[in-house]
This record gives structure tokens, sequence and C-alpha cells, in this order.
């Protein structure tokens, strides 16, 4: 099999395409209005198309006939490949890709109470994290992930719900800004993948030692291995989700210690707390 045989889709997405078209217009427009830099412009591009290969090649082929290359495949796609492009900062980028009447209806909109709902929904400290954990976990159910695997609907919401919640999640862990303006304190961008870390590595550890074929839906689809069983099949892929998924989210933790660092070496840490008290003994002086 050539490479161009690898490249062709195993299950044709006219949507995906256009997504992708789009978003790749918005960053190239957007990066010659600012001074991008080089890194992050490879960042994104290494990135973004890395995400196609993994949604839209025979990588599904492989991924819905061996578990360990489903469980790498996800690994891509919700934790590397979305650090991987929200390391570019792409949101102001391709912002300034858009045409100027759109950015202006995009601003109106944003401060409109629609838009601020939508914009505290996808950028909730809370929330967002929890969503990060949620669609990793509920696709390693024995029944949602027998279903996502005979159902190519429920299995693309199934790839772009790892997605989009990657995006989300590292948005916030790796913003540098002091809160406000960002979402998430600096503290908490520490503490969060350590929280969200633990229960993948419980379940990527008890993937690793089962007893039983938890996924016989593998065997039903014809494993593209043959010479793995399925509990090596499951051990390699418990493996891949308890330690390579651990290391990433190690490397969000040393970045936001590091934005810790920087913040505090800057004096913004103490500033912002001074800030949050300075309005919090207003508000109780104009209450009582």
């Amino acid at each position: 099999m050539n490479w161009l045989e690898w490249l062709t889709p195993w299950e044709f997405s006219p949507t995906l395409i256009v997504t992708f078209v789009i978003c790749g217009v918005l960053f190239w427009r957007g990066s010659r209005v600012h001074a991008v830099q080089k890194s992050r412009q490879w960042l994104f591009w290494i990135g973004f198309i890395a995400l196609y290969l993994n949604l839209h090649t025979l990588v599904d082929y492989y991924s819905e006939r061996m578990f360990f290359i489903h469980r790498i495949q996800h690994l891509f796609l919700h934790h590397l490949l979305p650090l991987l492009i929200m390391l570019s900062y792409p949101g102001q980028v391709m912002r300034a890709g858009l045409p100027l009447a759109w950015r202006r209806r995009w601003r109106d909109f944003l401060c409109t109470p629609t838009g601020l709902r939508v914009k505290n929904t996808f950028t909730h400290p809370v929330l967002v994290p929890f969503l990060f954990v949620f669609f990793v976990l509920v696709w390693l159910l024995p029944i949602p992930q027998f279903y996502s695997m005979i159902d190519w609907r429920l299995y693309r919401f199934m790839n772009w719900s790892v997605v989009i919640s990657g995006l989300m999640y590292w948005n916030l862990i790796l913003d540098r800004r002091p809160a406000p303006p960002a979402r998430m304190r600096p503290w908490g961008r520490v503490v969060s993948p350590l929280i969200t870390m633990a229960p993948q590595i419980v379940v990527g550890a008890y993937i690793t030692f089962a007893t039983q074929d938890l996924y016989p839906i593998f065997d039903l689809c014809g494993r593209a291995i043959p010479s793995f069983d399925a509990l090596k099949d499951q051990a390699v892929g418990g493996l891949v989700m308890w330690v390579a998924a651990g290391l990433v989210e190690t490397f969000g933790i040393a970045y936001a210690l590091a934005t810790v660092v920087r913040l505090s070496a800057k004096g913004r840490l103490q500033s912002d707390l001074v800030q949050r008290l300075g309005l919090s003994t207003q508000k109780t002086t104009l209450s009582s």
C-alpha cells in the first residue's frame, strides 16, 4: 500500500473538508495581517494537518479494528494535537482572517447576553475540565464503545467530541494571562491537569490489567493485526492512556507552572489579588 492509499478517507465527509478548508484559510489570512512568529505557525500547521490525517484517512479503518490504535488515535485527537494547535494561540489570528464586516458582527455578538453566555460556557473553568474528562471516559464504557464502532454517525460524534473538548481545555490551561481577564486562575491551571489526569490513569491501569475481553467489538469487526489477541490489545491500549496521556498532561502542568512563575516575577499575581480585594471591599462599603 502506497502513501496515497493511506490518505484515502475510510468514510468520506464533505463537512469535515469544508471545515478544515475554512479554518486553514482563516489562519493563513490572519497570519498575513498579524506578525505571527514562525514557531507559532509551525505549531498550528503541524497540529492542524495531523488532526486531519487522524480524522479523515485510513487511520479510521485500523482504529475500528484494533483497540490500541483506537487509543493512540484518541491520544492525538484529545490530548496532543489540540495542545499543539492551542500553543499557536490561533484565536486572534483566525479572527483577523475574517472580513472586516464579519469581525464587527462577531464583536457585537459577543457583547450581547447570548454571546456572553456562549463565551462563558465554552470557557467555564469547571465545565470545560469536566467535559475534557467525560468525553474521553464515556467512550471507554463497553456499551458506548460498541455502538460507536458500528454506527458511523456516532463514531464521528465520538471523534469530534474529544477534539472539541480538547481544544476547549487547552485553551484554558495554556492561557498566559492573569485572571481576570483569563477565565481560570493561574494556580487553577496548574492543579486542573492533576485532577483530570487522575481518573484517566485509574481507568488506563484497569484496562491494562483486565483479565477479560472488555471490548469484543474489535473481534467482531476483525482485528487488523491477528497476532494481537484481545488481552494484549487491551494492555497496550491501556498503557497508551495511562502513560502517554499522562505525559501530555504533565507538560500542561509544567507550562501552567511556568506561567505562574512569570506572572509572579512581574508582580501581576499580587496585583490581581489586590484588585480583587479592593473590589470586594468596595462592594461591601456600597452595600452597607
